[in-house]
């Protein structure tokens, strides 16, 4: 859980509680360390959220205190419009009914006078002529992604050479109009780029993989040595 999300949580879980809730019972509900509780605890103090208690005793959010609504500025608001278009229109439906799901929670979150600038706004995207098509699963290759676990793939290279690579997906990268899967090839031992349009087939498998050193998505971008698919 990443940490604004936490933060939101134990708010939402402190709020209406009469009696101080222990660091434990907020850890077991955050599924984090005491001690990360703390730490969230004293960033809350912090930033102005009225938190009384400490260590060992408990705490308690005062009465009445409710988060505040939510407000953006007129080139957020574009950027969210903008951007759900863009997903709709270069991803897969699964993700395109997300990023709808996403722009409908906000628009109801909005005070009235934003939500009128959400529907005021002026920018599209559409399906470009350019747009080449994948057959693999898009969501898929998410899941695996997020669970790190190992792929096989049936590639075809820019001469229709077939290949069969197990490897460790670690990012999609957009190159408009063209999508890369990132990975560890175990065949080649090295870091390996495989355009979705040539990808044939894929299994994920239920094995997964721990980060080692030198094969993680940090050691690719700290290398610089992006493979340029888009040129083969």
């Amino acid at each position: 859980m990443k940490k604004t999300d936490r933060h939101f949580k134990l708010i939402n879980f402190l709020q209406g509680r009469r009696t101080a809730i222990t660091a434990d019972r907020l850890a077991d509900e955050c599924e984090v360390s005491v001690r990360t509780i703390y730490r969230d605890i004293r960033d809350l103090q912090n930033s102005g959220v009225p938190i009384e208690g400490e260590a060992g005793v408990g705490y308690l959010l005062e009465a009445g205190y409710t988060l505040p609504p939510l407000t953006f500025d007129v080139d957020e608001i574009e950027a969210l419009v903008l951007g759900m278009a863009m997903v709709c229109n270069w991803t897969d439906d699964k993700m395109s009914k997300s990023a709808r799901g996403v722009l409908n929670k906000i628009r109801e979150a909005l005070p009235q006078k934003t939500r009128e600038k959400l529907y005021g706004t002026a920018l599209y995207s559409f399906k470009s002529s350019t747009h080449i098509p994948w057959s693999v699963d898009f969501s898929a290759i998410r899941q695996a992604i997020r669970e790190r676990r190992y792929v096989t793939l049936m590639y075809e290279d820019a001469q229709q050479k077939a290949s069969d690579r197990r490897v460790r997906p670690l990012a999609l990268l957009f190159f408009g109009p063209i999508w890369l899967l990132v990975t560890w090839c175990e065949l080649r031992g090295d870091f390996r780029n495989f355009r979705l349009d040539r990808i044939k087939g894929l299994t994920l498998e239920h094995a997964t993989f721990a980060e080692e050193e030198g094969k993680r998505l940090r050691d690719y971008c700290e290398s610089g040595e992006i493979i340029d698919e888009l040129r083969r």
